[in-house]
């Protein structure tokens, strides 16, 4: 190599050493990743869009406050785009009163609602999605996630599935049996974000709402693992009845048949209002009943269905996690304590013997406490966690209920590559 002569040198040594410091920096370890943080929100209301009974602002401006990150307002076979017009009551005929046009100017200020007069009707004009985020979202402190129930049927059987994150209407697939009805809507919306390149996803609501969808219905779905293991509407059966079985055996019974005989892997469970009733008119199905606490870096769509589809969340009635950790035997929880309050954990799971499925969703340890942990045997399928409050629920679904989370199945040693 040819060294120039002094001066020359000296700026030619410069010019090395500064080559060397910028070779360094640019070797230098990326920044780690942000940390993770849980983020509360509820995936299935509903408004005058479709048979809800409030107007959409009214709705986001309750559950902006009482502290959730985020919402899904999941109308039937639609979504707030566009352009609806609302009739309003003026004798308390409809479900949009006067009254309730009144306090939604008082709340949002004069000129907030449009109105207009059609063939002697009046009608309010439906805030769409745009206005809602503009008034409402707030970076790092709520979000709106643009959603749909798609709302679908086979004979007396309903199919209803959500689709979070879409970027249009997904109409109703059909089928020829119940499962291929629930498949093809779930296919939809894989397609729909590969179409639209977004995260999205997909998730089986209310099982036995009349009674539609068995255990094994839920457990054959393919390319997406959510349902609604709570659903806050009185009239879905969540605890099942003498005919039925609650949504928690379905659960287990799902986990098992998709681990061993379909190996179809894991399924999740969310815990959601499906709110239609706003006012206090009725109480059939109030907000503030069941939430999903997701673990994400940031408060953001594609962040929190990404955490989703990844297990980081659980489901809630009330009660709320510090954290959730696993290793490959151990599940551990930590509940935020509340004073006065004491904590039931129980692990339930299903065991393997000669590779058959005995004690389908049983209890494999109940402990006390707001630090539990479980340890799993070697013939341990799936393990879950199911964490009850002694107090009763505010709200409930039902009467008798406690606050509740429910922890996300992990896989067990016994679960080996399935």
């Amino acid at each position: 190599m040819h060294v120039p002569r002094s001066p020359s040198r000296r700026a030619w040594l410069t010019a090395c050493l500064t080559t060397a410091v910028a070779a360094t920096v640019t070797l230098a370890p990326p920044a780690p990743d942000p940390p993770l943080r849980w983020w509360k929100g509820n995936t299935h209301t509903h408004t005058y869009w479709s048979d809800g009974n409030a107007a959409p602002e009214h709705i986001v401006d309750w559950y902006v406050r009482h502290g959730y990150h985020f919402l899904v307002l999941s109308d039937h076979n639609i979504l707030s785009q566009g352009e609806k017009w609302f009739p309003i009551s003026e004798d308390g005929g409809r479900p949009l009163r006067r009254s309730h046009v009144e306090d939604l100017e008082r709340r949002f200020g004069p000129g907030w609602v449009d109105e207009r007069d059609d063939a002697g009707t009046p009608q309010m004009r439906l805030k769409n999605l745009p206005e809602l985020r503009s008034a409402f979202e707030h970076t790092g402190a709520f979000i709106l996630i643009q959603g749909e129930e798609i709302t679908d049927r086979f004979e007396k059987h309903e199919v209803h599935v959500n689709g979070l994150n879409l970027a249009a209407v997904i109409p109703p697939q059909g089928g020829d049996s119940v499962r291929e009805t629930i498949q093809r809507n779930i296919d939809a919306v894989i397609a729909h974000g590969r179409a639209h390149d977004r995260s999205v996803l997909a998730h089986l609501n209310h099982p036995n709402f009349q009674r539609s969808l068995t255990p094994e219905d839920v457990a054959a779905i393919r390319g997406e693992r959510f349902f609604e293991v709570y659903n806050g509407h009185r009239g879905v059966l969540n605890h099942g009845d003498a005919s039925t079985i609650g949504t928690e055996m379905m659960w287990d019974t799902a986990l098992t048949l998709r681990l061993t005989t379909l190996r179809l892997g894991l399924l999740y469970g969310l815990a959601t209002d499906d709110a239609h009733d706003h006012h206090g008119l009725k109480t059939t199905s109030t907000p503030g009943r069941g939430w999903v606490w997701v673990q994400a870096a940031s408060l953001a769509p594609d962040a929190i269905i990404d955490a989703m589809r990844a297990g980081r969340f659980y489901a809630s009635s009330g009660v709320t996690l510090e954290s959730v950790r696993t290793d490959d035997r151990t599940l551990q929880v930590a509940v935020a304590a509340e004073p006065g309050v004491t904590y039931t954990t129980e692990f339930i799971g299903t065991r393997l013997r000669d590779d058959a499925p005995v004690e389908v969703g049983a209890v494999l340890l109940r402990s006390t406490g707001a630090r539990v942990a479980y340890r799993m045997d070697d013939d341990v399928l799936y393990v879950r966690a199911r964490v009850v409050a002694s107090r009763l629920h505010p709200n409930p679904f039902a009467e008798g209920d406690r606050e509740t989370a429910w922890v996300q199945p992990v896989l067990g040693p016994a679960a080996g590559d399935r």
